[in-house]
């Protein structure tokens, strides 16, 4: 075992440090070569990403949300908020297809 600590992340607790490790793994967004799948406890397939810190490896749920955020993501919107502040990430509608 790698002795990292794994914790699986929804966008409703994604957090300014957690959203800032994403933008700068996948600067131009992530690909398929990139999403881990995976069964949870309840059987159900998930898709994640995987962005590693130096004692936990988060896998962050895959959502359009989260591609919406990371390709809007500004570091100053996140300026006044602690860096483990679920809160800070607003719920955004659900952006519509082209």
């Amino acid at each position: 075992m790698d002795g990292l600590k794994r914790i699986i992340v929804d966008f409703k607790k994604l957090t300014p440090e957690v959203l800032k490790l994403l933008v700068e793994r996948y600067p131009d967004g992530y690909d398929d070569r990139n999403v881990i799948s995976f069964r949870n406890a309840h059987g159900e397939r998930i898709e994640a990403v995987e962005v590693l810190t130096s004692d936990t490896k988060y896998l962050v749920k895959i959502s359009a949300k989260l591609e919406h955020t990371m390709a809007n993501y500004d570091e100053d919107d996140y300026s006044d908020f602690e860096d483990d502040d679920p809160d800070a990430i607003p719920d955004i509608e659900e952006p519509e297809e082209e």
